[in-house]
């Protein structure tokens, strides 16, 4: 890690001083275009991180198969097809308001997964996608079409290769800060069960008792005490979007 951040500083002075350089960086300081690379940026991390946290979720919270949890994710792939035929048509629009309006669509789609709850059912997760890959093409289209416009046809290899950087870089780095936020979530959330689930705790005795006599009388041998902490365990982590785990606890059915 040192040695890349090096590297990349060292790339951009070394880029800034040569007659003919690889990527030519002061494209960036034009306005249009360095708005431009700076929406793309954004869009690719939302892209790109949803797609990868989004599977991941559903397979290790919801108990979705990597198939199924494909397949909940898919109906916005193909929304995103139809969506490009459909935008490619509206050249009489100003990219600026297609722009606007995709942007609009897209943070519809990522605040209408804070309703996420552990009843959600695949339509639910199916549904964010589709509203994501409608707004994502009134974004994606415009954006490369407006990053041209003004550049002269010698550098149009030059847009093309940093609004492409943008994407992929964009990408990389919501990847990197989705999966570290839900890392150190979990460990904020494991903690705090922790604090919580121990015999000091009359509201955990009580639970565990009563799970215990459930599964005693359903379990030819064998202790359920691991078995009753594991279920206590789950049920909280489940409930804590909404609820203290006293009344998670409270709560037990």
């Amino acid at each position: 890690m040192p040695i890349s951040a090096t590297a990349l500083l060292l790339f951009i002075p070394w880029e800034l001083n040569r007659p003919e350089p690889l990527i030519d960086i002061k494209m960036l300081t034009g306005r249009q275009f360095g708005t431009c690379f700076l929406i793309m940026l954004v869009t690719g991390a939302l892209l790109i991180a949803t797609t990868q946290i989004l599977p991941q979720l559903l397979q290790e919270e919801f108990g979705y198969a990597a198939t199924l949890a494909g397949l909940a994710i898919s109906p916005g792939g193909a929304v995103t097809m139809v969506m490009m035929v459909v935008v490619g048509r509206l050249g009489f629009v100003q990219p600026r308001y297609l722009i606007a309006v995709g942007a609009a669509i897209a943070c519809y789609a990522m605040v209408d997964l804070l309703r996420i709850n552990p009843d959600a059912d695949y339509w639910y997760f199916a549904w964010s996608r589709i509203y994501l890959g409608i707004g994502l093409p009134l974004i994606f289209i415009p954006i490369t079409t407006a990053s041209y416009d003004g550049i002269s046809p010698s550098k149009t290899d030059q847009a093309s290769a940093l609004i492409n950087l943008a994407r992929n870089f964009g990408g990389s780095m919501g990847v990197a800060l989705s999966q570290t936020v839900l890392a150190r979530r979990e460990q904020f959330h494991q903690s705090r069960l922790v604090e919580h689930l121990g015999s000091w705790n009359p509201f955990y005795n009580d639970t565990l008792n009563r799970i215990q006599g459930y599964l005693n009388g359903r379990t030819a041998t064998g202790s359920s005490s691991g078995t009753s902490m594991a279920i206590i365990i789950k049920w909280c982590k489940a409930q804590l979007h909404s609820l203290p785990i006293s009344t998670c606890l409270l709560r037990w059915p």
